[in-house]
This record gives structure tokens, C-alpha cells and sequence, in this order.
């Protein structure tokens, strides 16, 4: 199981928002680059980058910044936020990131998801959030008429293989995840796409409740709150859930993105 630590840039820093509200915020780093460094260096195997400010508006505010962290770590990235043309796909790959997540459209374009899918294969995800049992779109100030469970079905008909899957309503309180919910969600995918958790994640025992997910499908986690805070150790969540020899699901950095000698800029 993946322990990804998660950098949410809004205003070109690193910050949290606690149950996606955007009115409550906080700011925990002035340089993300510096914050990606740190986490690669304590053992991360991956990286989730989101463009907050990007998710609010539609369109990608911090690809330059993405591509800094892609450059500056030898970890794959994946990153999303405001994803929803062709061109913006094309833009957010060409920063080096591994993986693209795609969010509002995926849930709005059936055909926008199939389209992508077929030009990058795995190397689409798609990030699924949730509030009040609704899907939550545009940076999650909106709430959709579709349920989760519909959607992830859809989604998995389509062919994505990779799932991210958000407890909005618990998304930086650390309060603990929602592991009944997340065994449902699991039984919806039927193995056919990894599923990565987030949403409420603080501790170590949290950890030992979500491994318990595994042989249902669960990939691995994204954590951000409780790691910044220190309230979860990084190389003690990575010693107990991704022992080195194994790698679920696993994305690679793309090629000519290796890490840079230089300082962040």
C-alpha cells in the first residue's frame, strides 16, 4: 500500500484546506519545491501535486511549479487541478508529471474520459470527490447530482485504471477515514483499478485499519495534514505499508525528467 504525501499549491504555496473549503485554509510552506524534496528524500515513492487555485477556476495556475517538482525529484508525480481540454492534458504531461488527474470533467464528459483515455492509456487518473454522499466538482464549491457509485461504475467501464477516491466532508480534519465507506467504494471496482484513498488519514493506526483494505483493492493513500503537522511520521508509514520490494500500481517518471543539480528557482 502507497503512502503518497500530498502538495496543494494555491497562491504558489503549500497549503491544506479542511473539508475542501476553500474559506479554511492552511498554509504550511512558501516553497513547494522545497516540500517535494523533503518528502522524496524521507522515502516517497510517489507524489500528489494539485492546482488548487486551478480547480476553482478551470483552468491550470501552477504548471510551473509542477514542473519544478517533476524536475526536482526522481519520484513519479502525478498532479491535476483544473484539467479539463486536451490541451491542458498535453500541457500538464509536458511538465513531466507521470500521471494526469482529471476531476470536474471526467465527472461532467463521458467522451472527454474516453478521448483521454485512448491518447495516454494509464497514464489518465481520475479523481472521484465526495460530499454529502454527492459527487463534488469545480474545485468541490460544487456538488453534482451523480452519486460516487455511479460514477466509479462508469468510470470503470470506461477502462481507468487508477481511482483517487475523497472523503471531502473529512479531507484535512484527521479525524480518520471512512473505512466502511471505503469498502464499498472497493467493491465497485472489482480489482479492475487501483484505488487510492484520502480524506482524514492522522495516524499510524489509521494505517493498520486501511491495510486491512488491501486484498479488497486498496492501492495506497494520500496524506497530507497529518504529515505536515508530524502527527504521522513519513518513514514509519512507509516501513509499515510499502515494504521496498513491492510496488502497487505503480507509475514510472517519464523519461528526461531526472532530477535537477540545481536550487528550486
Amino acid at each position: 500500500m502507497l503512502i503518497i504525501p500530498a502538495i496543494d499549491l494555491k497562491g504558489g504555496k503549500v497549503v491544506r484546506l479542511v473539508r475542501g473549503d476553500f474559506s479554511e485554509e492552511l498554509v504550511y510552506a512558501d516553497d513547494p519545491v522545497a516540500v517535494a524534496r523533503k518528502w522524496a528524500a524521507a522515502g516517497a515513492r510517489r507524489l500528489h501535486v494539485i492546482d488548487l487555485d486551478g480547480a476553482l477556476t478551470g483552468t491550470p495556475r501552477h504548471l510551473e511549479a509542477i514542473a519544478k517538482i517533476a524536475k526536482a525529484v526522481e519520484v513519479p508525480v502525478q498532479a491535476g487541478g483544473g484539467i479539463r481540454t486536451v490541451a491542458a492534458i498535453a500541457q500538464i504531461l509536458e511538465a513531466g508529471v507521470a500521471q494526469v488527474i482529471l476531476g470536474t470533467k471526467a465527472c461532467l464528459d463521458e467522451a472527454f474520459v474516453t478521448r483521454a483515455l485512448k491518447a495516454h492509456g494509464e497514464r489518465i487518473a481520475v479523481a472521484v470527490d465526495v460530499k454529502g454522499g454527492r459527487v463534488a466538482i469545480e474545485g468541490w464549491v460544487r456538488k453534482e447530482w451523480m452519486k460516487p457509485e455511479a460514477l466509479i461504475r462508469r468510470l470503470v467501464n470506461q477502462g481507468v485504471k487508477t481511482l483517487i477516491y475523497t472523503d471531502a466532508s473529512r479531507d484535512g480534519t484527521m479525524t480518520g477515514p471512512s473505512v466502511e465507506t471505503l469498502k464499498e467504494i472497493l467493491k465497485l471496482t472489482q480489482g479492475s483499478a487501483a484505488c487510492f484513498a484520502s480524506g482524514g488519514i492522522s495516524s499510524l493506526e489509521d494505517l493498520v485499519k486501511l491495510k486491512e483494505l488491501i486484498p479488497s483493492g486498496l492501492s495506497g493513500v494520500v496524506v497530507g495534514r497529518a504529515l505536515y503537522e508530524e502527527k504521522l511520521d513519513l518513514p514509519k508509514a512507509l516501513e509499515l505499508c510499502s515494504p521496498k520490494e513491492s510496488s502497487p500500481a505503480s507509475i514510472q517518471k517519464p523519461a528526461g525528467s531526472s532530477k535537477a543539480s540545481g536550487s528550486s528557482g
